[in-house]
């Protein structure tokens, strides 16, 4: 998993709430259980104008100009900008799989739903929370000046604006080391892997007919 660190990026902003996991990535892109290739599909359905499947060249379907993410100035955007309940519905993490392979980053929004905020730090995605008034005067700016880019500081745990103003945010002691650290749940594990072979041959020690 990529360690996050520090980030700065041009933000896309994504002015709904109640977005859930099939409109990141629809239903019929799960098939596939790797984690790369999702990114053409992210917002599939908002982003094209029409239905897309599994193997379709993207490069040839019709865009929707409407949708933000089609914009050019928010071309190579790493940061989304959403408002509340994001990524809720299903429990699919190909969700975060999209947004990383578009190459999203980090997230800002003033709340999400559960499973997807933990399938985020598994896969290497910073889900900042900030307040609504927060949130909702980036919105107002982003759409203001264009290239509009900020500075998320996971160390220090603060998003610096182009003004220079800054905004704190809170995150859990455990997924902050986690990120920093480029470590999944089982990295984390292999972190105690000499624990655990000193553990395995004490076992095999006091109680040996357990392996045979």
């Amino acid at each position: 998993m990529h360690k996050f660190t520090i980030l700065e990026g041009i933000v896309a902003p994504l002015d709904r709430a109640n977005v859930d996991t099939d409109a990141i990535i629809p239903k019929q892109f799960l098939k596939s259980i790797q984690r790369t290739g999702f990114g053409p599909n992210l917002f599939d359905e908002w982003r094209y104008l029409d239905h897309g499947e599994p193997g379709m060249d993207n490069s040839v379907r019709p865009l929707n100009p409407d949708f933000v993410l089609n914009f050019p100035r928010y071309n190579n955007a790493k940061i989304l900008l959403a408002r509340a309940n994001f990524g809720c519905g299903s429990s699919r993490e190909h969700a975060p799989w999209a947004l990383e392979d578009y190459g999203f980053r980090c997230l800002i929004a003033p709340s999400y739903a559960d499973i997807f905020f933990n399938n985020c730090f598994k896969n290497a995605i910073l889900p900042v929370v900030l307040n609504n008034k927060a949130v909702g005067d980036l919105f107002m700016q982003v759409e203001k000046q264009p290239g509009y880019a900020v500075r998320v500081d996971l160390p220090n745990q603060i998003v610096t604006l182009p003004d220079k103003t800054t905004i704190t945010f809170e995150i859990d002691a455990f997924r902050k080391h986690g990120l920093l650290n480029g470590l999944d749940e089982i990295g984390l594990t292999l972190e105690k892997t000499e624990m655990i072979k000193r553990y395995e041959q004490q076992r095999k020690a006091e109680a040996p007919w357990l392996f045979g």
